[in-house]
């Protein structure tokens, strides 16, 4: 994993043409990467929320999927393929409706809503995630409030919690597009 690659961008999300070296501690300052993450809503209205391996910081914390985008990903590509990886769950980059974007340390961090017929079946990768649950959308604001979401989480639901709600409810997000 420490030899992934992200595309370097400036606080409006422009390249500047400068790859990092995922876990190298010298992150260019003024500088950011693209993370992405997607809330899964299926058809009876629950959201996804996946719990983090133990190994990894926060873990056995709970999260939407997410991811950083590597080199030449768009935020929604690696949205859908951290989905994938980390669940099993297949969407394409069209099924993706944009909650937000805010600006982290060293991130730009975008957070999609995606809905998804049915049940989805669920395969996860063990180093990423350890457990799932599907949850009514207060819940998962519960769980941030309550401090069981990943730390970064907090924050993120404070600033996006009434979009995201908006979009959970909104149905099929292909319908709601502008």
């Amino acid at each position: 994993m420490d030899d992934e690659l992200w595309d370097l961008i400036d606080a409006a999300g422009a390249p500047v043409g400068r790859t990092h070296r995922r876990g190298d501690p010298r992150f260019p300052a003024g500088l950011f990467h693209v993370v992405a993450s997607v809330c899964v809503v299926r058809g009876d209205g629950l959201v996804l929320l996946t719990r983090r391996a133990a190994g990894k910081d926060w873990g056995l914390t709970w999260e939407f999927p997410a991811g950083s985008a590597l080199t030449g990903e768009s935020s929604e590509q690696a949205a859908v393929r951290e989905l994938q990886e980390e669940t099993g769950v297949r969407v394409s980059t069209s099924d993706l409706r944009l909650v937000g974007r805010l600006t982290e340390r060293t991130a730009l961090f975008d957070v999609y809503v995606t809905h998804v017929a049915g049940d989805p079946v669920l395969a996860f990768d063990p180093e990423e995630v350890c457990e799932s649950a599907w949850v009514p959308f207060a819940e998962a604001m519960r769980r941030g409030a309550a401090g069981e979401m990943a730390g970064p989480w907090t924050p993120r639901l404070e600033q996006l919690g009434e979009r995201l709600a908006v979009l959970v409810e909104a149905g099929d997000s292909r319908r709601n597009r502008r």
